[in-house]
């Protein structure tokens, strides 16, 4: 009989890419500002008790430091660019101005209307990140193992792997909302996933800086 295979999945924690408005996408690799750290550390103490079989990360910096003090106890860890941030094309790394603001909202408004093949300007579509992402999936599906995983990413890109999991269409991505080291548990029977926790936050309680 098939196990359940519980799925622990974190945005990273804040960077100051975050915190001052830039893009960041997959195309910086930016590291955990000190509120990031203090988040991941909370999340650690949290959750260091669960007895993950495997962790998974992007190949991006802020993800695998916000999951950091799991792999310091020897957990398997695996980085895979599939689970890399979408690509915000020419926007990454700039401050959002009045303009392009709008064109990114008139890109999402797109994809709220189910033209989910529109890449932004120089970037990625959300079809795009989930194409990449379907393998990556796949793999840590096939390893029955791997009872107990915890997985550390992006925000539109964990939206996006949302869809996939519950067979959302992809225009529905903006359901799922996130904060920076907010979880989603997920379980899996070996046909399907159901959600346990939905950006659970209580964690993140006494972080400075919270909110």
């Amino acid at each position: 009989m098939q196990k359940t295979k519980e799925i622990y999945l974190v945005r990273h924690g804040q960077t100051d890419f975050n915190l001052k408005g830039i893009v960041q996408g997959s195309g910086v690799d930016s590291d955990l500002n000190a509120t990031g750290q203090q988040q991941a550390e909370a999340f650690f103490k949290a959750y260091r008790d669960i007895p993950f079989d495997k962790i998974y990360t992007s190949r991006l910096k802020r993800s695998q430091q916000s999951v950091q003090r799991f792999m310091d106890l020897g957990i398997p860890w695996e980085a895979h660019q599939g689970l890399n941030e979408i690509n915000w094309g020419y926007r990454e790394g700039k401050a959002i101005t009045p303009e392009e603001n709008e064109y990114y909202y008139s890109v999402i408004d797109a994809w709220n209307r189910g033209e989910t093949t529109l890449r932004i300007d120089g970037g990625e579509s959300p079809q795009d990140v989930a194409d990449r992402q379907q393998p990556v999936l796949e793999l840590m599906l096939s390893r029955p193992e791997e009872e107990r995983i915890l997985v550390c990413m992006h925000g539109r890109a964990m939206r996006i792997l949302l869809c996939l999991m519950l067979h959302y269409e992809l225009r529905c991505m903006d359901t799922f909302e996130h904060h920076n080291l907010g979880l989603y548990k997920l379980n899996y029977t070996g046909s399907m996933f159901s959600v346990e926790r939905y950006n659970d936050i209580a964690h993140l309680q006494k972080v400075k800086s919270f909110g």
